[in-house]
Parts: C-alpha cells; sequence; structure tokens
C-alpha cells in the first residue's frame, strides 16, 4: 500500500475540517461469533497506578455493531457513475437553497429517570421500509401516495432504511423521491468547511465521506449538528457500495442510546455540561505571552467566523504547553426533540472524544484531533465515562448494509450516525433538510454564496490528497 505523510500546512487545513464534521430489539453487542478484531474495546482506568513510563499505544480496533443486517450477496446493480451522477435538466436550480437552520436547543430542567423510561419505550430504530415489485414499479408516485405515513413513522422511528427502489439509483430519481416527501434542501451546518463537497449542486446532493485519503477513517456517532446550527432531517442514499469491502453505515437511536446509559454517568454529564473542541494548533511554548495572544486573536478574528460557529479560542485546554484549541460552547448532552419533547442523547462525544478516536482505526492529523470536555472544568472526559459512551452508544448501532438505490431518511435531532472504514472505491450522497412547514424555525436566510470559496479551496486540496496517507495520530 502506498502511504505518504501529509505536509505540516496541508496537515493543518486539513485536520481542521475533517474534525468540524464531525446523523428495537438489537443483538448483543458482543458475541461469539464476532471476530476479536471487531469486538468491543475495554479501557484501561484512570484510578490505576501507573509507572513512570511511557504509555503503550493503545490498539486501533473498529468498533463493532449491535446488529448486522446480512449484505445481498450477488449485490444489487447500480448504475455507472455518468448515469447516477445525471440531473434532470427540466427540473429548476436547487443551488440556492436555504442556509441551515438554528439548532433547537430545550435541554434544562430535564427529569433524567423518567426520560430514561421513556425512552426505553420508544418503537425500533430504524423502520425497515423494502419495496415489494409493485411499490417498485410505481416509482415517484409510491412516494406521493405514502408520503402522509412516511413522514408520520420517520417521527415515531427516527429514521427509516428505505430498500429495493431503482427510483432512487440516481440523482434524478433521488430529487423526485425526497421533493415528493415534502423535504426541503438546505446548507449542510458545516458547509463552509470543505469536509463534503457538491455531488451534484444543482439538485442540493453532497457527495458523502467517500473521499480516498478517508476511506480507512471510522467515522463516530453524531448528528449533523453545531451548537449552532443543525439540519432537521437528512437522506443519505447508495448509488455504489464499496467495490472491495467495508463502507457500513451506521445509525443508532438517540433515544435507545439515553434509556441504555448508566443514569449515574448520564446525570454527571448532563449537570456538568461538555464542550468540544474542534481543532489544535501547535504555538513553540517558547514563544513570548504577547505573541501567543496575538496568534489567537488572528485566529479567532480570521478563521472560526469562516466556519459559521461559536468558537472560543482556548490554550492549553487537554495539557499540551502551547497548544491552541478551537472549542465550542458548553451544552447539555441531553436535548428535548423539537417536535416530540421527547429527551434525546443528542451530542456528538462517541465520534469526539480523543481516547475513543485513540483506539479506533483515524487518519486525522493531529491538528484536526478533537476532545471532549467537562464544561464546568475543562478537562478532558476521563476514561470510565468515555467507556460508558461507547458501550452505550455501540450496543445500538446498526450497521446498514446499503445498495445502489437505498435510502436512509433520519431525524437528526433523534437519530445519531456515522460510517465504518472501507476499501475501494464508494460513492454515496446526502441531502439535508430544514423545517418545511415551519417558517419560523426554518428562518429566511438563503444560502451565502460567499461561504462556497473556502469550501471550494479545501475540497480541492484534500481531492489531491494520496489515497491512504499516514499522519501522527494514524
Amino acid at each position: 500500500m502506498y502511504t505518504a505523510r501529509i505536509p505540516d500546512a496541508a496537515a493543518t487545513v486539513v485536520g481542521i475540517v475533517l474534525l468540524l464534521h464531525s446523523a428495537s430489539s438489537f443483538s448483543p453487542l458482543i458475541s461469539s461469533n464476532f471476530p476479536a478484531s471487531r469486538r468491543t474495546v475495554v479501557l484501561a482506568s484512570t484510578t490505576e497506578e501507573r509507572p513512570a513510563v511511557a504509555a503503550p499505544v493503545p490498539a486501533r480496533i473498529a468498533p463493532d455493531a449491535g446488529y448486522n443486517p446480512t449484505w445481498v450477496e450477488e449485490g444489487r446493480p447500480g448504475l455507472s457513475p455518468e448515469e447516477f451522477l445525471k440531473s434532470d435538466a427540466s427540473k429548476p436550480d436547487a443551488s440556492g437553497m436555504w442556509e441551515c437552520p438554528l439548532t433547537r436547543w430545550d435541554s434544562d430542567g430535564i427529569d433524567l429517570d423518567k426520560a430514561q423510561r421513556d425512552a426505553r419505550k420508544l418503537p425500533k430504530c430504524p423502520l425497515e421500509l423494502e419495496a415489494k415489485p409493485a411499490d417498485n414499479a410505481l416509482g415517484v408516485e409510491y412516494f406521493i401516495k405514502n408520503k402522509a405515513k412516511i413522514r408520520a413513522d420517520l417521527l415515531k422511528h427516527g429514521a427509516i432504511w428505505i430498500r429495493g427502489f431503482d427510483l432512487s439509483k440516481g440523482v434524478a430519481g433521488f430529487r423526485e423521491m425526497y421533493e415528493a416527501l415534502g423535504l426541503d434542501p438546505c446548507l449542510d451546518p458545516l458547509h463552509s468547511s470543505g469536509l463534503r463537497k457538491f455531488a451534484v449542486e444543482k439538485d442540493a446532493v453532497y457527495e458523502e465521506v467517500n473521499k480516498p485519503s478517508l476511506r480507512g477513517h471510522y467515522i463516530g456517532l453524531h448528528s449533523e449538528s453545531t451548537s449552532k446550527r443543525s439540519a432537521a432531517y437528512a437522506a443519505f442514499v447508495c448509488f455504489q457500495r464499496a467495490t472491495e469491502s467495508g463502507g457500513r453505515f451506521l445509525v443508532a437511536d438517540g433515544a435507545a442510546v439515553l434509556g441504555e446509559m448508566d443514569t449515574k454517568v448520564l446525570k454527571k454529564l448532563y449537570d456538568r455540561k461538555i464542550r468540544i473542541s474542534v481543532s489544535n494548533l501547535d504555538i513553540p511554548p517558547s514563544f513570548p505571552a504577547p505573541i501567543k495572544e496575538g496568534i489567537k486573536n488572528l485566529v479567532d478574528m480570521a478563521v472560526a467566523p469562516k466556519f459559521d460557529m461559536d468558537l472560543e479560542m482556548i490554550y492549553e485546554s487537554d495539557g499540551k504547553p502551547g497548544r491552541l484549541q478551537a472549542v465550542e460552547e458548553a451544552e447539555r448532552p441531553v436535548n428535548r426533540h423539537p417536535i416530540t419533547g421527547q429527551p434525546i442523547w443528542f451530542n456528538n462525544a462517541h465520534n469526539h472524544a480523543r481516547k475513543l478516536r485513540d483506539r479506533r482505526p483515524c487518519g486525522v492529523p493531529e491538528v484536526g484531533m478533537t476532545e471532549v470536555f467537562y464544561a464546568d472544568t475543562m478537562t478532558p472526559l476521563d476514561i470510565e465515562d468515555c467507556q460508558e459512551i461507547k458501550r452505550a452508544s455501540e450496543k445500538h448501532i446498526t450497521a446498514l448494509p446499503m445498495e445502489p438505490g437505498d435510502v436512509l431518511l433520519v431525524d437528526n435531532y433523534r437519530a445519531l450516525h456515522g460510517r465504518d472504514v472501507f476499501a475501494g472505491d464508494r460513492f454515496h450522497a446526502v441531502s439535508w433538510f430544514t423545517w418545511d412547514g415551519n417558517e419560523e424555525w426554518r428562518g429566511e436566510e438563503r444560502r451565502i454564496v460567499e461561504k462556497n470559496g473556502l469550501n471550494k479551496v479545501i475540497n480541492q486540496m484534500m481531492d489531491f490528497l494520496p489515497k491512504d496517507f499516514e499522519s501522527e495520530s494514524s
């Protein structure tokens, strides 16, 4: 395998980009049938007495899922890239879509004991909707006729895995599907970060994380949100499954994770709140304080606003001398669903906690390694709390073997999503959606075209990276 180290300057940009992104009955999390290399990693306790020697490098093991539906062995035939990326010329240009709406926070005063009891009673997520031959033959008419039921089921279950429709094997039909369901597209909350580029801008379809340079990077569970902006819904579509292996799409019910979590740990995180650092910039510790402060102010004024996030620049939060970190605002890890009012595990800790990233496949340069902190002390989450987040989250992952034409509809305030590592080439795409039918929540802001410049520059840089690269953190 060809490997190459990313130059420092490129690593800085790529690292910041990568981590800004950062959406029933299940079989047991650990089974004797799971390969040893895929079993849950038990992390060592932070309370143990250790000799004063360098800690061993933890093994990097891709987590398994609570439920792994079986692949269709022969695979469903798809279209060629020229065919599946073809847009319907008769459709109006959707590139002037809505801005991603502001995050709907309602997280104070939650009775966590009751919330956990209620969460355990909710129906399974995701719901599976498999096309019968007669359904498939209807094409877009099926979704027009069943719009009300599908939308109601999405609210009830949090996600719907739609399988076996030929309509959505290409961009044009995928757009017909989401329009038939009344979904109104918006920008990715981190559109300017460049993590994803448009697959077909005219149809408001982004390319999912298929970049060859990231195929060995495990993307943990997260909602498509920041403390400032969150999409209301998403539709993830498979146009081409990984040509060699892997690439399952991960989805987990935020309500099920909430109901599963140890109550003591849950209350601790809720009371103390959490903050997430999204990038690191290592300044020589010997620099005089005025110079370090000047660098901090420059980054704060010139770089952070480009990413449309509320960030605070803080030195040495993780204890490393000279490290400047961009840190999101404090938020509770549990939030009420804007429509149902049901408390949900709504945060990106599984994806961003450094102690979890260091123990699974990760191709992120050090500049982009994230961390999750207790907001009251700005100290990283301890190993025991990370282990509980890992256990509760991964028990409720469904690892979907998506085939060409498969679509996963996601309620972004209910379900978390991620992606397993893969080999070969893969092409999944996604459209994000705002609050249709609620103008107050949607807002009146349309796409800010000026943001797209940074998006394009960063994507061009990432497209030139080698297909497999090695960073200091991988």
